[in-house]
């Protein structure tokens, strides 16, 4: 699982850098799952365990972009690392991080345990999606490091979580509605050890492919001094099926043209022009009635069913419910994404998404949801 795979719209890349002598990470391409783990054990150890959280999540994973699936992968890798070690199969005491993936359309599963990290790069802005498990991490939270002291704390790696080292292992796990043409950033802390986050936006918006995206941040790394072992994985999240152009009114326009019959061309017309538009809206509102949006309404989460905006003067959304959700109990990217609105597929999907708000309100935005228990 390290070397270099790639494909149109999403590519990964694992490098050993400058300084180690052996690579420890892995990663995990198959659409529509992707992961990055970066081993801890030392040689014959870390890379043992990253590979085997890699086998065993991509045997668990759902076959949807569901969060609580994913987390329940997560969590049958962490029992196949510890079940390897007790059976001789690297050391004991090895562990991994991981952090995976579903995408699906714009949806986004994430499950997460380390300090490798998951980012969004949305409409230029880029958000680091999860949380480092880490001491360094849980103190700048704390307000007692700044973040820029952290870079350099001689502490940063000692992680909090990982797999491998309690069977009771939690993941963070959470689902994110992108928008389309947003890119996903998977990387282990050989990237972002390295290399900042300003530095990693920019090379995002600007590289015109993912394996362009992915060759240039682990150049970045390795220019900075690549002290570890760095796995990036890019994945580019679908633009959206293009416009198409209504060919009514042109055919129509076209008749128009011909001698002799242009006042019946011009009746003609406009009777289709009304026809098309009363179709339309008719048509349009059937769509909207099966698909649902959460939206910061008043500082609370609101649930309507239907999609943002109107057309041709009519409103395509109906108010729901309004939760008792707040807004700014919830992390800071959920917190930006409800201002713009939050689109899902339906109302059930909707009030599901809700809940998941309502247990992250309840604990606070830096403890994980806990995932369901196994079926």
């Amino acid at each position: 699982m390290s070397g270099a795979r790639r494909h149109e719209w999403y590519a990964g890349a694992s490098d050993t850098g400058l300084v180690r002598p052996g690579n420890e990470d892995a990663y995990l391409m198959e659409p529509p799952l992707f992961a990055v783990a970066d081993g801890l054990g030392g040689h014959q150890a870390g890379e043992v365990a990253s590979t085997v959280a890699m086998e065993t999540l991509f045997a668990h994973a759902p076959k949807r972009a569901e969060a609580k699936g994913l987390a329940r992968a997560v969590r049958a890798a962490n029992a196949a690392v510890i079940e390897a070690a007790e059976q001789g199969r690297g050391r004991e005491g090895m562990g991994t991080t991981l952090t995976a993936a579903m995408v699906e359309g714009t949806r986004i599963a994430v499950a997460h345990v380390g300090d490798s990290r998951a980012y969004l790069l949305s409409r230029g802005d880029l958000a680091q999606l999860t949380q480092d498990h880490s001491l360094v991490a849980d103190m700048v939270r704390s307000g007692t490091l700044s973040p820029e002291a952290a870079r350099q704390h001689p502490n940063r790696s000692v992680i909090t979580r990982a797999l491998g080292s309690d069977p009771n292992m939690v993941a963070d796990a959470f689902e994110v509605q992108a928008a389309p043409g947003d890119r996903l950033l998977l990387c282990t802390d050989g990237l972002t050890g390295m290399v900042g986050d300003g530095v990693i936006a920019e090379i995002l918006k600007t590289a015109p492919s993912p394996k362009a995206a992915v060759a240039r941040l682990i150049a970045a790394a390795n220019e900075a001094g690549g002290h570890d072992n760095i796995t990036v994985v890019v994945v580019d999240l679908p633009a959206g099926e293009p416009r198409e152009n209504a060919s009514a009114p042109a055919e129509v326009a076209a008749r128009a043209d011909e001698p002799r019959r242009v006042g019946f061309a011009r009746a003609a017309w406009m009777l289709a022009f009304v026809a098309v538009v009363a179709a339309s809206v008719l048509g349009v509102r059937a769509y909207a009635r099966t698909q649902a949006f959460l939206i910061d309404e008043g500082g609370r989460v609101a649930v309507y069913r239907g999609v943002p905006g109107e057309f041709a003067g009519v409103s395509l959304h109906w108010l729901e419910h309004l939760t008792d959700v707040p807004v700014a109990a919830l992390d800071p990217v959920t917190e930006a994404r409800l201002a713009r609105g939050v689109r899902v597929d339906s109302v059930e999907e909707a009030l599901a998404l809700v809940a998941t708000y309502r247990a992250q309100a309840s604990q606070g935005t830096s403890e994980p949801v806990e995932p369901a228990p196994s079926d």
